[in-house]
C-alpha cells in the first residue's frame, strides 16, 4: 500500500498529464503483481460498494478520538467529505510509517469481509486500520470506506499507462479493461495475454463517443460526405452474441441482459460473432416512448408482465462492430452500415431491432431546421457521422457529432438554498426552485451547477443575509432572486408538488435584471409539456 499512496500523492499534486502518466506507470513497475489490478480497478472506478454504515464510521470515530458525536457532525458538516472528517479527528499515530508488508490487495479482502462482518468484527477491523495508519494512507483507507475514492485521473489516462506497461495499444487495452470485472478473480496475465481472451467472449467494444458539436456546421463539409441520425434518448447499448450465448451491455458497462428480457430471443436466431451497437429504448405503436418510461424499466429487479406490455423494449441499431467473429471497426461506417441493413434484413428480428432512420437533407440548413424542431420527431437532435469514419475507442473528435437541439428555458425564483459538499461545503450552493401558480410559488425543480465562483460568492452572502426559516440544513429565503434554468426534457410526476420533473435542470444565468415577480409560471411548464409530447408521461 506504500507505493499506491505515494502514487495518489504524486497525482494530487500535479495537473501535468504526462505526470500522472509517469505516476501510474511507476506504481505498475514497483508494486506486487496482486496489488496492480486493484489498483487499475480502483483508477477506473471499479471498486467495491461502501461495506459499513457511515453512521457506525461516525460513532466509532468520535469514540476513538474521545469527542462528543455532535463535534465530529459539526466538523463533517463544515468539511463536507467524510473520509477528509475521519482523518482529522484521528489522533497522531505513534507509528506513523505504514508496515511494508501491508499489501493493497490484503486491505481489499479485509474491507470484503467487512460487508459480512457483524458490527463488532466490522469495528475491530476499522479500529485497527485507523490506530496503524496516519495522514494520507489514513486518508485513502478512509475513502475505502466510505466507497468513494476519486482521484484525478481520467479512465484514458490509466489505459495510456496500462499501455505503456503493457507494451499493448491503446485500444486494445481499453476492451480488455471492459465490464465490471472482479480484482479478486482477474491478475495481469488473465487481463492482458491475449492467448486467455477466448473467455472473455462476453465483453463489448468499448464505445465510440460523439463530441458536441460547437461550431458553425457548415465546417464540415458537403453534407452528403455525412450520415444524418435522429438522436433518440434512450440507453447506448451493445448486444454482444458469441459462443451461443446473449450479452447486453450499456455504456456505463453494466450487464443489463436479465433486466432486458426482449433481447434473449435473438441468441437463437442472430449468428455467433455478432456485435451490434445501438439505443435501447421504451417504443410503443410504431415511436419511442419518453424517457422516463425506460426509467420504470431500470429501476425493477423483476420485471413483470404489466411492465413489459407498458414499457417494451426495442434497439434502435446505428452500427455493426463484430460480423462472423470478425471485429470490423476499421472498416468505414457506409460499409458497416450496409451489413448492418443486410443482417436486418436477412433475420426476423423486426420486433426488437430496428434500423436507425437514415435522415436526407438537401442542404445544412434544412438539417438545422429539423434540429430546431427535434422534439416534434421524438428526437433530441441530430448525429453527424462521417461516412468513411471507423468506430473508434471513447471520445475522438472529427467522426462522429452529436447537434442536440437547444434546451429549454424558464425563468424561476430560488426559494430554499442547501449548502454543498467538498470544496463547496461552506457555501449555500445547492438551490431550489419554484414558478408562480395563482399567486402562490410552486417548487419544481433543484440546480447547483452552472454559475461562476463569484456568483456563488454573491449568492452565499445574500443567502445568510435574507433567510426566513432554517430546517436542519436548508434555509428558506426571502423570494426575491430570479434565475434562468435549462433542461433537457420535462414530464409530469406525482411526486412533485408543481406536478411535473424536470430532467437535467441547471442554472444559465442569475436574472438580475427581472424582479421576482416576472418568473414564470406553472401554466407555462404545462406549454412545456404540450409542445414535447409528453403530456401522457408520467414519473412516479
Amino acid at each position: 500500500m506504500i507505493d499506491f499512496v505515494r502514487m495518489f500523492e504524486a497525482i494530487d499534486t500535479t495537473t501535468k498529464t504526462s505526470a500522472k502518466v509517469d505516476a501510474v506507470l511507476t506504481y505498475l513497475t514497483l508494486a506486487r503483481e496482486e496489488d496492480k489490478v486493484w489498483a487499475i480497478a480502483i483508477l477506473m472506478g471499479n471498486k467495491p460498494k461502501r461495506p459499513v454504515k457511515t453512521a457506525d464510521l461516525r460513532l466509532w470515530a468520535a469514540a476513538a478520538a474521545g469527542i462528543p458525536l455532535w463535534l465530529l457532525e459539526e466538523s463533517y458538516y463544515i468539511v463536507g467529505d467524510l473520509a477528509e472528517t475521519l482523518t482529522h479527528v484521528m489522533p497522531p499515530r505513534k507509528v506513523t510509517a505504514i508496515p511494508v508488508d501491508l499489501s493493497l490487495f490484503q486491505v481489499f479482502t479485509d474491507v470484503s469481509h467487512m460487508r459480512l462482518a457483524s458490527p463488532d468484527e466490522q469495528q475491530d477491523i476499522v479500529l485497527r486500520y485507523w490506530q496503524m495508519l496516519d495522514s494520507t494512507a489514513l486518508f485513502v483507507f478512509n475513502k475505502f470506506l466510505t466507497g468513494n475514492f476519486r482521484v484525478g485521473v481520467s479512465r484514458k489516462l490509466v489505459v495510456r499507462a496500462v499501455a505503456k506497461y503493457t507494451a499493448l495499444d491503446e485500444a486494445t487495452v481499453e476492451h480488455r479493461l471492459m465490464g465490471k470485472w472482479n480484482p479478486f478473480e482477474e491478475s495481469m496475465e488473465s487481463l492482458f495475454n491475449p492467448d486467455l481472451q477466448s473467455q472473455k467472449h462476453f465483453l463489448p467494444y468499448p464505445f465510440y463517443l460523439a463530441y458536441p458539436l460547437e461550431d458553425d456546421v457548415d465546417a464540415l463539409g458537403p453534407i452528403d460526405e455525412w450520415i444524418l441520425e435522429p438522436k433518440l434518448d434512450g440507453i447506448r447499448g451493445q448486444l454482444v452474441l458469441r459462443a451461443g450465448e446473449l450479452f447486453v451491455w450499456s455504456r456505463g458497462e453494466d450487464l443489463m441482459t436479465d433486466k432486458f428480457v426482449e433481447f434473449q430471443p435473438l441468441k437463437d436466431i442472430l449468428p455467433p460473432g455478432t456485435v451490434i451497437d445501438g439505443e435501447i429504448i421504451p417504443w410503443k405503436n410504431g415511436a419511442p416512448l419518453d424517457f422516463a418510461v425506460m426509467q420504470t424499466r431500470i429501476g425493477r429487479k423483476n420485471i413483470s408482465k404489466k411492465a413489459l406490455e407498458s414499457a417494451p423494449l426495442v434497439m434502435v441499431c446505428y452500427d455493426l462492430l463484430e460480423w462472423d467473429g470478425e471485429d470490423i471497426r476499421t472498416k468505414p461506417l457506409w460499409e458497416r452500415r450496409g451489413k448492418l441493413i443486410t443482417l436486418l434484413a436477412d433475420f426476423p428480428v423486426s420486433d426488437v431491432l430496428k434500423l436507425s432512420q437514415q435522415l436526407a437533407f438537401d442542404d445544412w440548413s434544412a438539417a438545422a431546421a429539423y434540429r430546431r424542431e427535434a422534439r416534434r420527431y421524438l428526437a433530441e437532435g441530430i448525429m453527424l457521422k462521417r461516412k468513411d469514419s471507423h468506430y473508434e475507442v471513447g471520445r475522438k473528435r472529427g467522426g462522429w457529432w452529436k447537434w442536440k437541439t437547444d434546451p429549454m428555458t424558464i425563468d424561476a425564483v430560488l426559494i430554499y438554498a442547501q449548502s454543498g459538499h467538498g470544496r463547496r461545503a461552506n457555501l449555500f450552493t445547492d438551490y431550489t426552485f419554484a414558478v408562480w401558480d395563482q399567486g402562490e410559488l410552486v417548487p419544481f425543480a433543484k440546480a447547483y451547477s452552472g454559475l461562476t465562483d463569484k456568483e456563488l460568492l454573491q449568492i452565499d452572502r445574500w443567502i445568510k443575509q435574507n433567510t426566513i426559516e432554517k430546517f436542519g440544513p436548508v434555509r428558506s429565503v426571502k423570494p426575491i432572486l430570479v434565475f434562468e434554468l435549462a433542461f433537457e426534457g420535462i414530464q409530469r410526476s406525482t411526486r412533485h408538488k408543481s406536478g411535473v420533473a424536470l430532467r437535467f435542470p441547471r442554472i444559465l444565468r442569475w436574472r438580475q435584471d427581472k424582479p421576482a415577480s416576472e418568473a414564470n409560471t406553472r401554466e407555462d411548464l404545462e406549454q412545456f409539456l404540450v409542445k414535447a409530447g409528453s403530456g401522457n408521461s408520467t414519473a412516479r
